[in-house]
This record gives C-alpha cells, structure tokens and sequence, in this order.
C-alpha cells in the first residue's frame, strides 16, 4: 500500500459506514490506520473531530477531518484520483446515477436495516422492515442490470460507488438472516444481486473488512441495544 500518508480511520468495526470507507481506501491501495472506537465512551478525537453528528466513520487526514461515509468516499477519490481503480464513473451522467443509487441504498435499505435491528418494538414492525428491505433489494436487483450493463458489478468490471455502499451491509444481511430465519438476498428473489454478494464478499479490499461471524456480529448487537437503552 501507499506510504507516507497521514490517513487514519474512527470507526466501529461492523458500521456499515465506516465498512465502506475502509474498503475505498484498500482498493486504493493507501495505508491508513484504523482507531476503533466505544460507542458507549467516544474519544475526545471522535467528539472533536465530529462535533456536530458525534458519529462514525471520520477520515483525518493530515489531521483534517472528514466526515459522513459517501462523502468521504468522494473525497478520496478526489484527492488520490491517480492511485487504484476509480470508485465514481468519469462521465457525469453515470457519475450522477451512480450517486443516486448510493443515496437510495441508504434512504431504503439503510432505513429498513436501522428498523429490523433497533427501533422494531415487536414482530409486526420487524416483518414491515423486512418487506420494505425486501422491496429496495428488489428494485436494486434492476439497478444492477443497468448500472453494470451485465458486468460483475454495478460500478462494471470492479467495484464501484453503489457497489461499496450497498456491500457495507453485507455483514449485518447475515445476522438478520439468522434473525428473520431466511435470507434476506435471496438467491430465489434476486438472484443477480445473491451473485454480486458472493462476488463482493470475495473481493480482496473486503476480506477482513466486511464481517463474516454472524455469531460475533449478533453479540456486538446487543452491545449496541445496552448503549441505546443507557442512553434513553
């Protein structure tokens, strides 16, 4: 990897925030180091460098801090446009709709994710955040059609901006799994998008990144449920 960059991450290793980032920058090859971060006692580096949100993911860079995961992705691949594969397309048009469908990722799927792990009161209202999952993966499995154009992914031939937003959730997909008792990619419903998953996971800038231990995440969950239930 790139040396001599002053790039350090804050995050907690199953955001699927913070899961994104990470994987931009690996596939950039540029060597960052990784500060994990307590949710129930953030840093005093976390507070200022993110003082309005209080939230992960932060880039420092050169001890500057950006924040906001999509944004940062942006900003990366600004600034070290000449290393590795771009994320966003060159031509404007499908840079615009690759930012479209990166926002849809999170209005919808994120928005459906946030519900089935942490605001769901009861069965009823988990199975509505399922549906509504459900329908955003469906619609993604379009988009993948005509964003990759029948390439491995929806960013083409390698990874791209929809690609690394949607692909930060691929960890918690698994636990929910186990949760809801059936896959929430199914291979069955969406059978392009299960391959693209496959394909993501395998990926050299996801592996050791993007979580594989249903049973670790699952426990993490339950950390998360105490800070939010101390806090309330």
């Amino acid at each position: 990897m790139a040396g001599g960059i002053d790039l350090k991450v804050l995050g907690v290793w199953t955001s699927p925030f913070v899961i994104r980032v990470r994987i931009v920058l690996n596939l950039k090859g540029l060597a960052y180091e990784y500060i994990e971060e307590d949710l129930g006692n953030k840093s005093e580096l976390l507070l200022g460098s993110n003082p309005v949100n209080k939230s992960v993911p932060v880039l420092l860079h050169g001890g500057r801090p950006i924040n906001e995961s999509q944004v940062i992705i942006q900003y990366i691949d600004e600034v070290w446009a000449g290393s590795g594969p771009s994320i966003l397309p060159s031509d404007p048009y499908e840079r615009a709709v690759a930012r479209f469908w990166a926002a849809y990722v999170d209005d919808k799927v994120g928005s459906a994710w946030t519900g089935m792990l942490f605001w769901c009161k009861n069965e009823e209202e988990r199975a509505a955040a399922v549906a509504r999952a459900g329908e955003a993966l469906d619609t993604l499995e379009g988009a993948l059609v005509e964003c990759g154009k029948g390439k491995p992914f929806f960013g083409g031939d390698g990874i791209g901006f929809v690609d690394v937003v949607l692909g930060g959730y691929l960890g918690w997909f698994a636990a929910i799994d186990r949760i809801i008792g059936r896959k929430l990619i199914d291979p069955a419903r969406t059978p392009l998008l299960a391959a693209w998953a496959e394909r993501f996971r395998a990926a050299d800038a996801a592996k050791g990144v993007v979580p594989d231990d249903v049973d670790k995440v699952l426990a993490f969950l339950q950390t998360l449920l105490a800070i939010g239930s101390m806090k309330k």
